[in-house]
């Protein structure tokens, strides 16, 4: 008893540990760039703006507009707000996946989800699919793709007999190489070298693109479906001891795969219309966690979500300023770090999935 409480307690401050260190990361991010702007004119044109929210001026006129407070609330700030958005979201998705397909490898992008946003991409870029939706039909069509393609898993999961998460691993499989085939044959056959760049620099991942009424949007979804999840970590705590034993304590499990697959594809499905794919977050991150608290989903969604948010925050940060004029699609930066940090991980503590031994 006395342990637990203990434990509880380590929780408790470390979660409000890692949510002071989100704030003062965002804040920090903002003061870099390659652009030389002194921290007093970042945090004028913050003001400003917060200020001019709620119909206040502010004293200061000269941060209302101009090249650096352009920089700062249309370019660097709403990138650190995505980055939250987007860290959360592709974490709180790898701690859904691997619960719901009861696999440590699983990210949010295992059941295909990632093979159908590139489909839909690919549509968009090659053969104009989706130009009703003006500058921004790469991004929708890549949710779409993610979306149907989810849908399509639970379909064919469900053909001869009862879904589980061994048959929602192979649909996905079975799904995601049908698109990559067909997404491959069309740029082979589209001879667009223009065409050819755009997707491969949409599958690296770029927060680029971040604007105030996107961020706005992905991140209420984000934070909205991470306390679902939340108040779910029973039913998630249950799906790691699988279905007969969940059977036996009168719990169907079938229902909520389908219910948390769907909310994890509509998350995913925005995270990849906001930054293209970026992956190895979903998986790593709830990784770590699990090796300092364990498998308990109650403490593991909140932690996963603010670390989640932590790392994504400095990764953009350094994809900005690592190369002098120039900017590292975030994929390409996570992949070569999230790579070795896993490797190292499973070498310092191999576990099996639940984090025992």
């Amino acid at each position: 008893m006395k342990n637990t409480k203990l434990n509880n307690k380590f929780y408790l401050f470390f979660a409000l540990f890692l949510f002071i260190v989100m704030i003062i990361s965002a804040i920090t991010a903002v003061t870099i760039g390659t652009t030389d702007i002194s921290i007093a004119e970042v945090y004028n044109v913050i003001i400003h703006n917060v200020l001019g929210l709620f119909g206040v001026d502010y004293m200061i006129q000269e941060f209302g507009s101009g090249p650096i407070h352009d920089i700062v609330w249309f370019i660097r700030l709403p990138r650190i707000i995505l980055a939250i958005g987007v860290g959360m979201g592709l974490s709180i998705c790898g701690v859904v996946m691997q619960a719901i397909v009861k696999n440590p490898l699983a990210d949010p992008y295992v059941l295909g989800v990632s093979s159908g946003a590139s489909f839909g991409a690919t549509l968009a870029i090659m053969l104009g699919v989706g130009s009703i939706f003006g500058a921004n039909a790469v991004g929708v069509m890549g949710f779409l793709g993610a979306f149907i393609i989810s849908i399509l898993v639970l379909v064919i999961s469900n053909i001869g007999g009862r879904a589980n998460s061994i048959k929602l691993l192979l649909s996905g499989m079975a799904l995601s190489s049908i698109c990559s085939a067909i997404s491959s044959f069309i740029v082979y056959f589209a001879h667009d070298k223009e065409g050819m760049m755009s997707i491969t620099y949409w599958l690296m991942g770029s927060l680029a693109g971040a604007n105030w009424d996107s961020n706005l949007i992905i991140l209420a979804i984000v934070i909205i479906c991470t306390l679902f999840f939340w108040s779910q970590h029973r039913i998630f705590n249950l799906m790691l001891l699988g279905d007969e034993v969940a059977i036996t304590l009168g719990t169907d499990l079938q229902k909520f795969r389908y219910i948390y697959l769907l909310i994890s594809s509509i998350i995913v499905g925005f995270v990849v219309y906001a930054s293209g794919l970026i992956g190895f977050v979903g998986l790593i991150i709830p990784h770590i966690v699990r090796m300092i608290f364990g498998t308990d989903h109650k403490k593991l969604i909140p932690i996963a979500a603010l670390l989640g948010s932590i790392f994504l925050i400095w990764a953009d940060v350094l994809s900005r300023i690592i190369i002098p004029n120039s900017e590292l699609p975030i994929g390409i930066l996570i992949s070569l770090i999230g790579s070795p940090c896993f490797i190292y991980l499973m070498i310092k503590k191999p576990y099996g999935f639940g984090g025992s031994k």
